[in-house]
């Protein structure tokens, strides 16, 4: 059994914030996967599914950001799970926009989430860093990461949810290093893709390659906001 938390704050009104972008991540999984509809467990909302031969426990907190380990803590005690087995989706100030690394352990960096983590359950857990850019100075880090996404970061953000969601079962199978190159592959043909002549472009978007079309991997409702 492998737990994927994504991190985020219950709610309609933070559904679409930077800070949510762990949420916006194991959606995009569930979608992607089949997963069963989300219900309430260990104080949030759970999906139990597969990744490749991996059972996998998806977890959305339903307490907000800086109460996660709460949550967390009731699904690694109910499991009797190893902390390697516990990988947390989350937004990374200090990670460009789009970009996406894996580690196990280290510092908090000030996230209220992964601080709040480390209390419950320690902090040997797997962290996947989704990130978000920074606002360019510390006094608007806060409203940075409790507004939506603008339209401008929809070009990436899209595609990397659905590369998030297609590596997905490295991630399962602990083969972390082949989950971040693809996802970074994947983001690299992206961008390779916007920079082509009009007329070529025109042509991936009527004929989009395997490599990069997103499949459908996102929720109805992410997929409304993202088109809007």
């Amino acid at each position: 059994m492998k737990l994927f938390v994504g991190l985020g704050n219950p709610g309609a009104q933070y559904a679409f914030n930077r800070h949510n972008v762990g949420f916006m991540a194991v959606d995009a999984i569930a979608a992607a996967h089949d997963f069963p509809s989300w219900r309430k467990r260990f104080s949030g909302l759970a999906a139990e599914g597969k990744l490749g031969r991996e059972t996998v426990l998806l977890l959305k907190p339903g307490t907000y950001v800086n109460e996660s380990g709460r949550s967390v803590g009731e699904a690694v005690r109910f499991f009797k799970l190893e902390l390697a087995d516990v990988l947390v989706f989350h937004d990374e100030l200090d990670l460009a926009p789009g970009k996406v690394r894996v580690k196990t352990g280290g510092g908090t960096a000030g996230h209220n989430g992964l601080r709040s983590l480390t209390a419950h359950i320690g902090n040997d857990y797997v962290r996947v860093r989704i990130g978000i850019g920074h606002p360019g100075h510390k006094d608007l880090v806060q409203s940075w990461v409790l507004h939506d996404f603008v339209k401008a970061d929809r070009v990436w953000l899209e595609p990397l949810l659905g590369a998030i969601a297609r590596a997905a079962p490295s991630l399962a199978e602990g083969a972390n290093e082949k989950f971040q190159s693809f996802v970074a592959r994947a983001m690299q043909s992206e961008a390779e893709a916007e920079e082509q002549p009009e007329p070529a472009l025109r042509q991936r978007q009527a004929n989009p390659s395997a490599e990069t079309k997103a499949p459908d991997t996102l929720s109805s409702r992410l997929r409304r906001w993202l088109s809007s």
